[in-house]
């Protein structure tokens, strides 16, 4: 099965759920401030900034994990607006510092509006994939 608009689908797996968690400050909350859970900020942040994207630089990724130019503008508000935060926090600070942070509220709401583009541009993919006659599960 193809996946339209994307080179590598796996990285977008991977970026999709944590803008939907940085969109999300009960989960932020409820997750990242539980020290027995596995994800925590810095797993975001790996992810966005280290691992699957460049969220201060995302042009690059047109293509290979972000479907449309939208996508790479609202990263890029994203990456700058968690830039920003980052900047004004000491080296070290804990998730909890960076959630009480004035500046998190823009972190928010930018992974908001990314996260809602992505989600749409996804069913729109999904819609296509379905319109070519892909069948899940294959077989």
């Amino acid at each position: 099965m193809t996946d339209h608009g994307v080179k590598y689908p796996y990285f977008r797996l991977n970026i999709v759920p944590v803008v939907l968690s940085l969109a999300n400050p009960p989960w932020q909350r409820e997750v990242w401030l539980c020290p027995d859970e596995v994800e925590s900020l810095d797993h975001v942040v790996h992810v966005l900034f280290d691992d699957f994207c460049d969220a201060d630089d995302p042009q690059r990724y047109l293509g290979v994990c972000l479907r449309t130019q939208e996508e790479v503008d609202l990263m890029a508000k994203l990456g700058a607006a968690f830039s920003t935060v980052s900047g004004a926090i000491a080296g070290g600070a804990t998730d909890e510092a960076f959630l009480e942070h004035e500046g998190w509220a823009e972190v928010v709401a930018a992974a908001g509006r990314l996260a809602q583009a992505m989600v749409r541009n996804d069913q729109r993919a999904l819609a296509m994939l379905d319109d070519a006659g892909h069948r899940w599960p294959d077989g």
